[in-house]
């Protein structure tokens, strides 16, 4: 009977057990807890103004009679990026993407993705400006901003077409790092011996948001969806340093192209940077106001009228010179072929004149 009793409850003990177990297998009856203030992407300003921004930034890709392309690609084809700023497809990209191109085709991203054939009505070799003209109506823009008000360390992001990836343009987004930049970038797609040439760009913005092959001539856009710069080169050698040309340096020359399509413009052939008194200590000069200039084009009517890097322009025909962009302004409203009395301070020559005939300025050459 004790056996009997012990065995009694082992199998009592082991049908418990077995209950247990199937009672643990069982799917719980109550749901799991519900996410904490879920996370909603329409509320993120980088999502918002991508969505804003994109239809509007499109492919722009060239056939080039050489076969090195500014960036890569099947024989002579180059690709990268503009952005439309009117319904009647007037179109901002760099310069050197549409140098030397012999067809130029402008594609929408998807999933419109129509593709046109554009035609240069204007530019500016020194900022790396080109304005394409489509023949369309009622196309997507995107507005461009002040760039005056940026703020260092404000929030932006950049769009084109990274490495010719198939698909619409890429985003990246960053801060900006630095303003009112001079650099020096190697354009590989220049020069007349295919090598390359060095260009030399003022008025530009630093960034940290990432900008490749493929991105120059996209828009760099803040938060309200405003273009402030339009991206034209990375720095090869270090990370995260990319520029992008200063959109108020651009306007004259976007709406000088829009106003009159393929007219000359008057052209100095210097690039400069605006004197104040940072750059009067950096580079021990005798004034704390002017255009300091850095480079003169070979060639060109300011190198022509004995006017060197290291001058500092002071006044342009009568005018007092305060910086770059009001030098920029005078020279377009003049005519190629005026000439024009030119004030310079030199710390060697003292104040100095030149008589400089003004040129044409160059607009990328397309075949």
């Amino acid at each position: 009977m004790v056996a009997a009793s012990i065995a009694a409850a082992l199998i009592l003990s082991g049908c418990s057990a077995a209950a247990r177990v199937a009672r643990v297998a069982e799917p719980r009856s109550t749901p799991l807890l519900p996410s904490i203030n879920p996370y909603d992407p329409s509320q993120d300003p980088v999502v918002t103004v991508v969505d804003r921004v994109t239809p509007s930034v499109v492919n722009v890709t060239t056939r080039t009679q050489s076969r090195d392309a500014i960036f890569g690609g099947d024989g002579g084809e180059g690709v990268g990026t503009g952005f439309i700023i009117r319904s009647d497809g007037i179109i901002v990209t760099n310069f050197h993407v549409v140098e030397g191109a012999t067809s130029i085709m402008v594609t929408l991203p998807p999933p419109d993705s129509r593709t046109f054939e554009a035609r240069v009505i204007g530019g500016d070799s020194d900022h790396d400006l080109a304005v394409l003209k489509v023949d369309e109506q009622d196309l997507p823009t995107v507005p461009l901003g002040d760039s005056d008000s940026v703020a260092l360390g404000e929030r932006v992001v950049a769009l084109g077409y990274a490495l010719a990836l198939p698909g619409g343009p890429s985003v990246t987004s960053g801060i900006i790092s630095s303003l009112a930049r001079t650099v020096q970038i190697q354009d590989p797609g220049g020069g007349q011996d295919g090598q390359g040439i060095v260009r030399t760009l003022e008025d530009v913005l630093q960034t940290d948001a990432p900008i490749n092959p493929g991105n120059s001539g996209g828009p760099l856009v803040d938060l309200a969806g405003n273009v402030v710069g339009i991206n034209t080169a990375g720095a090869g050698q270090a990370e995260n340093i990319g520029f992008a040309i200063d959109i108020n340096a651009a306007r004259p020359f976007i709406e000088r192209a829009i106003e009159d399509p393929e007219a000359p413009a008057a052209y100095l052939g210097v690039t400069t940077t605006t004197v104040d008194a940072g750059v009067a200590a950096q580079f021990g000069l005798p004034v704390d106001r002017g255009a300091y200039v850095i480079d003169v084009a070979p060639g060109g009517p300011a190198q022509s009228a004995g006017i060197d890097p290291g001058d500092v322009i002071v006044a342009f025909d009568g005018e007092p010179i305060e910086g770059s962009e009001q030098l920029g302004e005078l020279i377009l409203a003049r005519e190629p072929d005026d000439e024009v009395e030119i004030e310079l301070v030199n710390d060697a020559r003292g104040r100095f004149t030149a008589s400089v005939t003004l040129g044409t300025r160059p607009l990328p050459t397309t075949g």
